[in-house]
């Protein structure tokens, strides 16, 4: 057994060299990935060879795990690997015993056959254990979708991956717009401008209590 439980059949326990992704970064990633990252294994890899299930959308789904030096989230670094390997990646980020865990929905580059464009990251804050779980069940359509539920905090929602990440895009975009509004409110010195920004700033406030 393995992350997560998973199956012995799934294991790769392979190194991944930092170097394997430089034709993908800037100047500025490659130093990041040196400075940051310590080492990138490949933990496990559930395809229809290793856990008998197969799927319309999802072919393979891979779970990394990297090393870091330092507690820190990097975005940008994973963003990298998970655009240049077509397949979902789950990865499990560790340092001083603690984890973050990290999966981007992504599709195919509509010109770059190399590449993915990813739709939306979902996220976890850092804690001392993974309190998620693979539940390899009826196909790696539903593995995914039901592990991207459980890391969005909304594991028994009854919407479809798609629906997931819309709500998801309209959540961050009522967030982004409450915060500016708060922020002009604050420069606003004029009374009926605040009123006005006040009577916007409730109807986002109502709008994300109903998403949330």
């Amino acid at each position: 057994m393995s992350i997560f439980n998973l199956p012995a059949s799934t294991i790769v326990n392979r190194i991944i060299p930092k170097n394997s992704f430089d034709r993908f970064t800037t100047s500025k990633q490659k130093k990041s990935f040196s400075d940051l990252v310590d080492k990138i294994r490949w933990a496990n890899k559930l395809s229809r060879e290793t856990i008998n299930l197969s799927g319309s959308d999802i072919k393979e789904i891979q779970v990394f795990e990297v090393s870091l030096k330092k507690k820190t989230a990097i975005p940008d670094l994973l963003n990298v690997i998970d655009r240049s390997i077509p397949y979902p990646i789950i990865f499990i980020l560790a340092c001083n015993e603690t984890f973050m865990v990290v999966a981007s929905a992504k599709h195919p580059h509509p010109t770059n056959e190399n590449t993915a464009v990813i739709d939306w990251t979902f996220t976890s804050p850092w804690a001392k254990k993974i309190p998620f779980q693979l539940n390899l069940k009826q196909s790696l359509d539903s593995v995914w979708t039901d592990f991207c539920k459980q890391l969005s905090g909304r594991p028994s929602d009854k919407l479809s991956l798609a629906e997931l990440i819309a709500k998801e895009h309209k959540i961050n975009e009522l967030k982004t717009g409450i915060e500016d509004l708060r922020t002009a409110i604050k420069k606003t010195r004029q009374f009926n401008k605040k009123v006005e920004l006040n009577i916007e700033l409730q109807k986002k406030l109502t709008a994300l209590e109903k998403y949330s």
